[in-house]
């Protein structure tokens, strides 16, 4: 007989189903083999899976894009504590996850969930690289680089219509790219605006990337002298989350719904 395990897909940083991002979920009692973690993920073909084991009292949490293990996911993260809050164990009222990135706490805040990230601010390039300008086939007015270059431009508009090179961009020296603008009010209002391509990751667009916010969040904060603002994703799908600034911490605020619950056969 197959052995299985519980499967959970959660739209992410939505009120409804069927926008933001979708994560696939896998509550375990013992880890997989690493091999078999990357096959599921590949299978699910989401931006990321999560899967998680328990740990002391809470849970060690890992994160898969279809090609790659990752160090850090806002949207997956959210997805788990979705499950753990609403599934697994309602009474809880604060999950500490163990990953990569470190300890990241998720706790109930009314009918959202409230995330602790790390705050990663970006340090200013000279000069947008040409490369970057080619493969998105528009120049950005600064760049900036984290973990992931960051393109700015000068107004939302230039950001949704982007068509980048998505080969190109997967050939340049950073894993991934957001590109970001302020709001327009086109997005309800959104401080600021972005999207993020991590094609080299498997991961051609992704519609709502929390992680991406422990970078744009400080930068934006800084640029116009806030400490809480509103973002939105302006993916296809589409997103929003809200973004506390609190020292070397972010505070990442969001909802979710659960659309489809299930279970994997493994051979």
């Amino acid at each position: 007989m197959p052995r299985e395990i519980p499967l959970f897909q959660v739209d992410a940083f939505t009120t409804r189903a069927f926008a933001g991002n979708p994560a696939a979920v896998c509550p375990l009692e013992a880890w997989l083999p690493d091999p078999l973690m990357q096959a599921i993920a590949g299978e699910n073909n989401l931006s990321e899976t999560a899967f998680f084991v328990p740990e002391a009292d809470g849970f060690r949490l890992r994160w898969f894009t279809p090609t790659h293990e990752v160090d850090l996911c806002g949207h997956a993260t959210l997805a788990s504590a979705f499950v753990v809050f609403n599934v697994l164990e309602p009474a809880r009222a604060r999950i500490a996850f163990t990953t990569r990135s470190g300890v990241l706490t998720v706790e109930r805040a009314g009918e959202h969930l409230e995330m602790d990230f790390p705050s990663l601010p970006p340090s200013p390039l000279p000069a947008p690289p040409a490369a970057v300008a080619a493969a998105l086939g528009a120049v950005p007015v600064a760049a900036l680089e984290a973990r992931s270059l960051v393109a700015v431009f000068e107004d939302a508009q230039a950001v949704r219509q982007l068509r980048p090179d998505l080969g190109a961009l997967a050939a340049l020296d950073w894993p991934s790219v957001m590109v970001t603008a302020p709001g327009d009010g086109v997005d309800g209002e959104a401080d600021f605006v972005s999207r993020f391509f991590a094609p080299g990751l498997g991961v051609p667009e992704d519609p709502v990337t929390g992680s991406a916010h422990c970078t744009l969040a400080p930068y934006w904060g800084r640029r116009l002298g806030k400490s809480v603002l509103r973002a939105r994703q302006v993916s296809a799908r589409g997103g929003e989350l809200i973004c506390e600034l609190r020292g070397e911490r972010v505070r990442l605020i969001g909802d979710a719904v659960l659309v489809l619950r299930g279970t994997i056969l493994l051979p």
